[in-house]
């Protein structure tokens, strides 16, 4: 263990300083979540499975364009290291144009979808706040599109906790907003789930302003500025962006479709299993977000040693990373052995005589068990994927996804879930088996990676 200790200490150090102002962002996206599911839940049933229903269709081209922006990470972490800020500037602004025009056709193409939510075999009784929800929703893609680009640039400069302060604001601002338009307080109309996507789109605003009025402001960014505002041709920095970003955006749309296309298939066994399949996911992200956190924080350090052509630090980063994820994976999965049908009861109304929020609690409670599992495979590919991301050789991790989410994915999905007649539990089976063919994907591709 000493030798260990001593082989990994400064790659620990280095993790948890840049990870642990992603863990709080993250821990907060958790807490905005918890809060979200729970205020939506308590208003009702039917607003939860809504949300659940409208979540899962947002969900795939939000992560993309997370996807699309976490190139930036890796670009502007290897010109960090060789400390040229002009070129990074000059990247992020190339970024920022092709992360708003994607941002802006996914949200044209969201609004054609709006005219099929009849078709997509939902209780048709949702359908009148199914459809307010979603109308709302098709704002928030270019806020958040802008703001990750200028998030993964500071991130790529090591500077995490200025995002983290960014985010800590709209979060708070969300959450005092549901409160206030879900349930009518302080002489506002009682809203109930519109008040949610209400409050959701005016925090993805604020927090973009604050980022902005940062990144313009303060003497962190000043050398980066001078690039960004450069406005001779971009064309190359916009190839290079998009080159690097495209194979991590399709990498996280094909994993997220095939949560997506869960929240269909939940829908099609009725509103208890899909609010369940909501509640679980909600609190499935108490492992994932912390995991993510210390996997981008490998990102950055691996994009760094790459700058650097440094192939044994990228390497010895990358484990530090798995092990500090697998005690945290350890730690998530106890929490939800001992306390996961009890987490599952916050969400719904369990009074005596609410038959339906008891029945969401017995569903849930069903999924635990594939949920603990899910821990472990998941923390090993978050993490080795974005070790992959840090070298900015990507075009792997689009492989990664397509066969391992899509492929074994929706046939695991459709073969447990409506072949067994399993419903949301051979969805959330079929979860760890995608995620242990990309794991075991991951880490052969990785050992073979040359920076």
């Amino acid at each position: 263990m000493n030798k260990v200790w001593n082989k990994y200490r400064e790659e620990y150090k280095w993790l948890f300083k840049l990870g642990s102002p992603i863990m709080v962002i993250q821990l907060s996206v958790i807490i905005l979540s918890f809060s979200d599911t729970l205020m939506v839940g308590h208003h009702g049933v039917g607003d939860l499975a809504a949300a659940a229903f409208v979540n899962s269709l947002f969900l795939l081209p939000n992560v993309m364009l997370m996807g699309l922006s976490g190139g930036v990470t890796p670009l502007v972490g290897a010109l960090y290291s060789r400390n040229d800020t002009y070129q990074a500037g000059r990247i992020t602004r190339g970024a920022m144009q092709v992360n708003l025009g994607l941002a802006l056709m996914f949200t044209v193409i969201m609004a054609g979808f709006y005219f099929a939510l009849p078709y997509f075999g939902q209780d048709p009784e949702l359908l009148t706040i199914t459809r307010q929800y979603y109308l709302v929703l098709l704002l928030a893609p270019l806020p958040m599109a802008a703001y990750n680009v200028l998030m993964q640039m500071s991130n790529g400069i090591n500077c995490t906790s200025i995002p983290m302060w960014c985010t800590l604001a709209g979060i708070l601002f969300n959450i005092a907003g549901n409160w206030v338009l879900i349930y009518g307080e302080w002489g506002f109309p009682e809203l109930g789930l519109l008040g949610a996507g209400i409050a959701t789109v005016l925090a993805r605003f604020l927090s973009l302003i604050l980022m902005w009025m940062a990144f313009v402001t303060m003497k962190r960014y000043r050398a980066y500025r001078r690039g960004f505002v450069d406005r001779r041709k971009l064309g190359r920095c916009r190839r290079r962006a998009w080159a690097t970003s495209w194979p991590v955006m399709l990498q996280s749309g094909c994993e997220v479709f095939l949560w997506s296309v869960g929240g269909v298939v939940c829908g099609w066994f009725g509103a208890v299993q899909l609010a369940a399949y909501q509640v679980v996911n909600t609190i499935g992200q108490l492992g994932f977000m912390v995991f993510i956190s210390f996997a981008h924080a490998v990102t950055i350090r691996v994009a760094n040693y790459a700058g650097l052509h440094d192939e044994a630090g990228a390497g010895r980063a990358a484990r530090a990373g798995l092990h500090i994820n697998w005690v945290l994976a350890t730690v998530a999965s106890i929490v939800f052995i001992i306390w996961g049908r009890w987490l599952v009861t916050l969400f719904v109304n369990t009074e005596p005589g609410s038959v339906d929020g008891l029945a969401v609690v017995a569903s849930g409670a069903g999924l635990i068990a594939p949920l603990v599992l899910y821990q472990y495979v998941d923390a090993t590919q978050l993490t080795l994927c974005n070790a992959i991301r840090g070298t900015s050789q990507v075009k792997p991790l689009m492989w990664i996804s397509i066969i391992s989410y899509i492929v074994v994915g929706i046939l695991m999905m459709l073969l447990f879930a409506v072949g067994f007649n399993l419903g949301n539990v051979g969805a959330y089976w079929s979860f760890d088996i995608s995620l242990v063919v990309a794991a075991v994907m991951a880490v052969i591709i990785f050992k073979k990676i040359r920076v």
